[in-house]
């Protein structure tokens, strides 16, 4: 389900549909139980990028990364960029609930234009399942690039692989449920791409297309975020939420007993459901791609 529930469901497939508003509690809850896996991520990026004046964080939603970046480069300024008011409103209260807000700012506007509008180049500008809602994802990478001080580095988290809540057999139904919501869930992915204003179709060799972008020193690793059966409140919480948006939105891209079966994970009242069944776990990987521009 990685193309549904990652930062957070930045890129719900009903794209122009979507009311962040009300999906913002997911978006957060993700994240923040994802931060472990965050928190590597940044570890790595600053082995190589030493203390950034500025870090864009472009498609922040709630600003849980935004804020895991002020924490990491206690001198850096961070700007969250997003087109969702509301999400930005809570990375901005997030940032005075950490004791960032001094040097924490948000800017509101479509990607990537909005990023003309930053005061002064970025050190860091990071995106996180943000290109891909951008039809031309090479030139979106361009006009990133462009945005950065001369040795900066650009880093985009795309990539990885679904995230598994649960056994491939889960004793109903049949078994293989999340193999078969992952292919409906890539389907729609590839209609929401095709659907864009100005769609290219780019192979997503994230390196080449960050190379292709004017920028060098590429490098790609991937983290892993394992939280293992028995699953704690918050995690179960989160796959419920996550499963309960997933039957939302895919429903109609599954056959009438995988529905059932959902429908049954999804009942409070049921022993074999995601409430209750001791072996919910939570298993993720997420990839970021980063490239510098040439000084």
């Amino acid at each position: 389900m990685a193309h549904h529930h990652e930062h957070e469901q930045r890129h719900g497939h009903d794209h122009g549909d979507i009311d962040w508003a009300e999906l913002a509690p997911l978006l957060e809850a993700q994240a923040e139980l994802f931060t472990p896996l965050y928190e590597r991520a940044l570890t790595w990026l600053a082995k190589e990028v030493t203390e950034p004046g500025l870090i864009v964080d472009a498609g922040s939603g709630p600003g849980v990364i935004s804020s895991l970046f002020a924490e990491t480069f206690p001198g850096a300024r961070v700007v969250a960029v997003d087109s969702s008011q509301p999400l930005l409103e809570r990375a901005r209260a997030r940032a005075v609930r950490q004791g960032v807000a001094d040097r924490f700012g948000t800017l509101a506007g479509e990607l990537p234009e909005v990023l003309g509008e930053l005061d002064y180049p970025a050190d860091l500008l990071w995106a996180s399942r943000s290109v891909h809602h951008l039809g031309d994802q090479r030139a979106a990478l361009a006009a990133c690039a462009e945005r950065l001080a001369p040795g900066g580095t650009l880093a985009v988290m795309e990539g990885g692989l679904p995230a598994r809540f649960l056994p491939r057999d889960i004793g109903f139904g049949r078994p293989g449920l999340q193999a078969r919501i992952d292919a409906a869930e890539e389907e729609r992915f590839s209609r929401m791409r095709a659907e864009l204003p100005g769609s290219v179709a780019h192979v997503e060799d994230w390196p080449a297309l960050l190379t292709s972008a004017g920028l060098h020193h590429t490098r790609s690793r991937t983290f892993l975020l394992d939280l293992p059966a028995p699953a704690t409140d918050r995690a179960r919480a989160y796959v419920v939420a996550a499963l309960t948006r997933t039957r939302e939105v895919v429903a109609e891209d599954l056959d009438a007993d995988d529905r059932a079966t959902l429908d049954r994970l999804l009942d409070p009242a049921d022993p074999a459901g995601v409430h209750q069944r001791p072996d919910v776990f939570v298993l993720a990987a997420h990839t970021v791609h980063s490239a510098v521009r040439p000084v």
